[in-house]
């Protein structure tokens, strides 16, 4: 009867112990080599790193001295996926990653930050500005070594309230990398790129 009454015991340990495992966050030196992948070469040494602390709550990891901030692998999420964009994105970003943290779902974070946009209460950037975006499968991932094969980069260009007829871009990909516009008439507007996957 013992042996009985420990098996839902181990059964719940061993669970447990797999989904540390799974979430395990990777040191603050892996996180920022592998965010600052998704900068340009010329712009990683310099760039600001916000990454995970160890019990996952996301802060800056290393403070930059130009206009880029990388974003390291979130470990709650699939995948993997880092992200580096212009400075002048922060309070957007900022905004979409406070509502999401607050249970907002999807749309409802594009609804309210899009309201918070048009009220002034989020500052736009002026000029078009970069996020580049590099992702990969989570098995050609090594969170311990900091290295990843098969990587693949996009491009998101922000210009707010961009349309069609102001840029004269499509609204859809007709070939692989050419740009396109989505989001037309937004907030969030912007100019996607998506090269080809080799």
């Amino acid at each position: 009867m013992k042996k009985l009454a420990i098996l839902p015991l181990c059964i719940f340990l061993f669970n447990t112990v797999q989904s540390i495992a799974q979430t395990t966050i990777p040191s603050a030196d892996v996180q920022i080599k592998l965010a600052v992948l998704s900068a340009p070469d010329e712009k990683r040494a310099n760039a600001t790193v916000m990454g995970y602390t160890p019990d996952g709550k996301l802060t800056v990891l290393r403070k930059g001295t130009n206009e880029m901030i990388c974003l390291a692998d979130d470990p709650k999420q699939k995948g993997f996926s880092v992200s580096c964009y212009h400075k002048d994105l922060d309070p957007f970003m900022q905004r979409g990653r406070e509502l999401k943290a607050a249970g907002k779902s999807q749309d409802d974070v594009i609804k309210i930050r899009d309201e918070e946009a048009k009220a002034g209460k989020i500052p736009l950037v002026k000029s078009p500005s970069t996020l580049y975006v590099y992702g990969a499968k989570e098995e050609d991932c090594d969170m311990v070594a900091g290295t990843v094969k098969n990587g693949y980069m996009r491009y998101v260009v922000y210009i707010p309230y961009a349309t069609p007829e102001s840029t004269g871009l499509p609204l859809k990909q007709d070939l692989p990398g050419m740009p396109w516009i989505m989001d037309p008439g937004t907030p969030r507007a912007h100019i996607m790129i998506t090269p080809a996957k080799q």
